[in-house]
């Protein structure tokens, strides 16, 4: 039998299908083996490369390879579906991803550590705790503009239907009051269970190096630099800063041919978590230019008087990406142009 070279692995819950090839892309093997058999079976093989999607306990899965002496490589599943010969299966699956891994152009996801993706569910959790509570508020708006109390969108209008729900001159029905008491206690739980998430991010952010010098710009808070330190890969893959601002999506998206260059809206191609917090960061310093004005903030200011305020802050958050990478590849804090000129 021909020394593995690769093994393409399509990941399940239950049953896994294999694919080994020699250097030459020889097939090897085919099997399936379940997830009981499948470390014993890596433990026997040499080290080679293992080449898997990068989906649903991908980075779980190459750290136990990692530690039986593998090479991990994740793809991402999208740039493996050109692979797939003709029909859709577990082992046509296998043999495209070792086919994708094979190409000296391919582009591979960095495996996570257990911290990162220990971050990454605080950030999920804190993100499903903060849309649980906008749909109970939303929920309880509605049902008591239906017996004629109205009060404006957003988490600070609470207080108003809370008000309202204790007001005994307003003529709403004891079963409404009792349910209305009951979302109010539900948004209560979920804003003290938000803020003691906010805080333990806050610590975090403390502790990592990268995510206190990234807080030195402005813009960017805990919870951004956090996410920079969770989501994106190591900073210094990247050759500049304009990298690593196409990685996040916040580039415009092309449709050139011949020569003829046509941009198109942003691609939002990338990481959205850390996308989403640089142009929320992006639009509260285009407040704070709006309200201050301060000289040098006059690209900003021009911008403002040409074009939507949205495409601005789009633009904003790219500059704010590309710093982001000079600062944390070359060590250095947030120069304030104010302070330097």
């Amino acid at each position: 039998m021909s020394e593995v070279a690769m093994i393409g692995i399509d990941l399940a819950k239950r049953v896994f299908q294999l694919h080994g090839a020699c250097a030459n892309g020889t097939v090897v093997f085919r099997k399936k083996l379940t997830r009981i058999q499948l470390l014993a079976f890596m433990s026997q093989q040499s080290a080679c490369v293992v080449a898997m999607e990068a989906c649903a306990t991908a980075h779980s899965w190459g750290r136990e390879f990692e530690k039986l002496g593998h090479t991990v490589r994740l793809i991402a599943p999208n740039y493996v579906k050109p692979f797939v010969k003709r029909q859709k299966n577990d082992v046509a699956d296998a043999e495209a991803i070792v086919e994708a891994a094979s190409r000296p152009t391919m582009r591979f996801v960095e495996l996570k550590s257990e911290a990162q993706q220990a971050r990454a569910m605080l950030f999920r959790t804190r993100q499903m705790f903060v849309g649980q509570r906008t749909q109970t508020i939303n929920a309880l708006r509605g049902h008591l503009a239906e017996h004629g109390v109205v009060a404006p969108q957003g988490a600070i209008q609470v207080k108003r239907l809370a008000d309202a729900v204790a007001d005994e001159t307003i003529g709403l029905p004891a079963g409404v009051r009792e349910l209305a008491k009951v979302y109010l206690v539900q948004i209560e739980d979920l804003s003290a269970q938000i803020a003691a998430l906010d805080r333990q991010m806050k610590g975090a952010a403390k502790e990592a190096e990268a995510a206190r010098r990234a807080q030195t710009m402005p813009g960017v808070g805990p919870i951004t630099a956090l996410a920079i330190e969770t989501f994106a890969p190591d900073l210094n893959c990247f050759r500049r800063g304009r990298d690593f601002a196409a990685w996040l999506g916040l580039v415009p998206k092309q449709n050139s041919t011949g020569g003829k260059p046509r941009l198109g809206k942003t691609s939002k191609m990338g990481q959205r978590d850390i996308r989403r917090l640089l142009i929320s960061g992006a639009m509260a310093v285009l407040q704070a230019v709006e309200r201050f004005g301060k000289p040098h903030n006059g690209w900003l200011i021009s911008m403002l008087e040409r074009k939507p305020r949205m495409l601005v802050a789009v633009a904003l958050a790219n500059k704010m990406a590309r710093g982001l990478w000079a600062m944390v590849t070359k060590q250095e804090d947030y120069r304030n142009p104010a302070t330097m000129a």
